[in-house]
């Protein structure tokens, strides 16, 4: 078996991914096959942190955009990142992978409050940790989130696991069919182009932190576990 290349990773998933071909709600197979993929890099003895979007329940920009107060439609944004994070835990246990969800926004009925040493105690102990509700503040998104717990918790790399795209191209490879994918890219060519892979705010934390960004495409079953692994998959991000 080879081994992980990274010990501690955040995996970052859009709630779009989630969706599938539906465009909205939970493609349950979907989630179930997150769950075994999860469950193999576990078995690798990787840490496992995921943090979760909310835009196949409901977009803080989009309604913000059509007139909502900005600050309320991201906090509706935040709690559809709930709803999705507890699939996420369901579908973690039914592959029998101890699974445990910190929410930003406090919610002690059905998910922990995130607190930093409890979140690493977890994942030291062999359980994946979800993070749930963003910062739990309006005006950020969950791709900083990301960036941000994995500063937080020390994390090796962050997976950026797209639901439509394979990687980081120099269009939108769904618009145009000569898009050209990158396979290596730094953090100053991503903020520069405007390559939107992550907004700059995550882009920027980490380079500060000097946090690697793996961006490869989920469809494939076992993508994960290819990544962790060192294969060439997708587009990574990284310092100079």
């Amino acid at each position: 078996m080879v081994s992980s290349k990274y010990k501690r990773v955040v995996l970052k998933l859009s709630g779009e991914a989630l969706a599938g071909d539906n465009g909205f709600g939970i493609d349950h197979n979907i989630v179930a096959d997150i769950a075994n993929q999860v469950k193999d890099v576990v078995a690798l003895g990787v840490e496992v942190a995921v943090v979760v979007g909310g835009g196949n329940i409901w977009r803080g920009a989009t309604g913000s955009a059509s007139g909502m107060d900005r600050a309320t439609a991201d906090y509706m944004g935040m709690l559809a990142t709930c709803i999705n994070a507890l699939a996420l835990q369901d579908a973690f246990e039914d592959a029998e992978v101890m699974t445990r969800v910190q929410t930003a926004i406090e919610m002690r009925e059905v998910a922990e409050p995130y607190i930093r040493r409890r979140a690493i105690r977890h994942l030291e102990k062999g359980r994946v940790v979800i993070f749930a509700a963003g910062t739990g503040n309006p005006y950020f998104t969950t791709d900083t989130t990301a960036a941000l717990r994995a500063a937080e918790i020390e994390a090796d790399a962050i997976l950026l696991a797209k639901g439509k795209v394979d990687g980081v191209y120099d269009s939108d490879p769904l618009l145009n069919s000569d898009a050209i994918i990158f396979t290596e890219l730094s953090y100053i060519e991503v903020l520069r182009r405007g390559l939107g892979v992550m907004d700059s705010t995550a882009t920027s934390l980490c380079m500060d932190n000097n946090i690697p960004i793996i961006v490869f495409g989920l469809r494939a079953s076992g993508n994960i576990k290819r990544v962790l692994q060192g294969q060439k998959i997708g587009t990574i991000i990284k310092g100079d």
